[in-house]
């Protein structure tokens, strides 16, 4: 059973009763509109809460409360839904009817959680500089082993001249030139605005009733005054005119990178049809992109299109043979029109409606994929069961997908090569 609770202004309790799980889940997140200001401060801030707080003031101590709470977890949770970024902490812990009579380990990991998030340890009424340094180092290391990732950095690259000023193209962790620029003076600042005037998300799995769950995370804010500052809606694409731009770095491999738009987001009623086409299109290996343009035609050496429904973005990633770019090029185009032009079988139609169910089915399978869905349900502007959403994949047919097909068009690319080849 979901359920939402509002436990003070701007937050917001996301309840979900199951007994299926011997763990229980519990997860806070602040919501900012996602900026290139903002972006690297709200990826580092919960690592820099995860390194100590007044009761339990570094790593070690902070390890013995958990082994204390039957080896309970918590960990930084940073995320992009649509225009807007996430940041906060989740928590794993054993449900208290699994645990030795008269132990309790929900109310004192909820405790455990709120002196993190609200009684962190500082030096001269900022974060300590040592954490920050060293959660800066960290932060950075992780931006450049994703540049590392030449796949990974032709997709982000796309994203940027694809959407423009768009929230879109702000990478999830920021930059590193703006991480550079954060000092524990800035990085508490900005701490001490998401504690005033985030909203909130706690989401919390588990059998505990939900009047025993909102007795527990409601005192998480006591005391503190909160002037809650709404955010702006989410919006579609909203990008720059299409542009097409090349990189040369030393790679042994192309890597190409083509963003297509459509009007389709999560909102549209077509969404379940559009998902399913990116299935067909690319989006696992009995996909058109994966047998006819790797396997039969041998253009690449890996292919996959993926949707990005909060936006209506589709993109095709293709790691190729400089030589062979426009030929590639052109083979993906051409299973994009035959997509267009109703020129699926049955079997590729059913075989995409299986794996989306697949997926969907499996959302149950853990705490951890439930809070995702539910969470990211939530807050993208369209709230549907996974129940729901089977129910609309199921009927999903062909004349469905081929006019999801015909709302997309070609917008950006980009192509990373290592020689001379244009």
């Amino acid at each position: 059973m979901y359920q939402t609770l509002e436990l003070g202004p701007g937050i917001n309790l996301r309840y979900l009763h199951s007994n299926r799980f011997k763990q229980g889940l519990l997860s806070l997140q602040f919501l900012r509109p996602m900026c290139r200001q903002e972006a690297g401060l709200n990826a580092i801030i919960p690592d820099i809460l995860l390194r100590g707080c007044q009761s339990a003031p570094d790593l070690r101590q902070i390890t013995a409360k958990l082994d204390s709470l039957y080896g309970a977890s918590i960990g930084a949770q940073v995320r992009r839904v649509g225009d807007w970024q996430t940041t906060g902490l989740a928590c794993g812990f054993m449900e208290d009817r699994f645990a030795l009579q008269g132990d309790e380990i929900l109310a004192p990991m909820t405790q455990f959680l709120r002196q993190l998030l609200v009684e962190p340890v500082t030096e001269k009424g900022i974060f300590r500089r040592d954490y920050v340094r060293s959660e800066k180092r960290n932060l950075i290391s992780a931006l450049e082993s994703q540049r590392s990732d030449k796949q990974l950095y032709a997709s982000s690259q796309l994203l940027k001249i694809m959407c423009g000023s768009d929230s879109f193209a702000v990478p999830r962790l920021g930059e590193i030139s703006q991480v550079k620029k954060i000092t524990a003076a800035s990085a508490y600042a900005h701490y001490e605005k998401l504690l005033h005037t985030a909203p909130v998300e706690i989401f919390y799995i588990g059998s505990a009733p939900l009047e025993r769950v909102a007795a527990l995370t409601k005192p998480i804010f006591e005391g503190i005054d909160r002037q809650v500052q709404p955010l702006p809606p989410q919006t579609p694409f909203s990008g720059r005119t299409g542009r097409r731009k090349t990189e040369v770095q030393t790679v042994n491999q192309g890597k190409l990178s083509m963003g297509f738009t459509t009007e389709i987001t999560n909102t549209d009623p077509r969404f379940a049809a559009m998902q399913v086409l990116n299935l067909i299109f690319g989006g696992g290996m009995n996909s058109k992109l994966f047998l006819k343009v790797r396997e039969e035609k041998a253009l690449c050496y890996a292919i996959s299109s993926g949707y990005y429904g909060s936006k209506g973005i589709l993109t095709v990633d293709a790691g190729i043979d400089p030589a062979c770019r426009r030929k590639a090029q052109n083979a993906i185009l051409a299973q994009l029109r035959a997509c267009q032009q109703g020129d699926i079988q049955p079997h590729e139609l059913q075989a995409a409606k299986k794996a989306m169910l697949s997926g969907l089915h499996s959302i149950y399978d853990s705490p951890g994929a439930m809070e995702r869905y539910f969470s990211a349900a939530a807050l993208s502007g369209r709230y549907r069961s996974p129940e729901e959403h089977e129910t609309q994949i199921q009927a999903v047919e062909l004349s469905h997908v081929v006019e999801a097909a015909n709302t997309v068009q070609l917008h950006s690319l980009f192509f990373l090569k290592g020689g001379a080849h244009e």
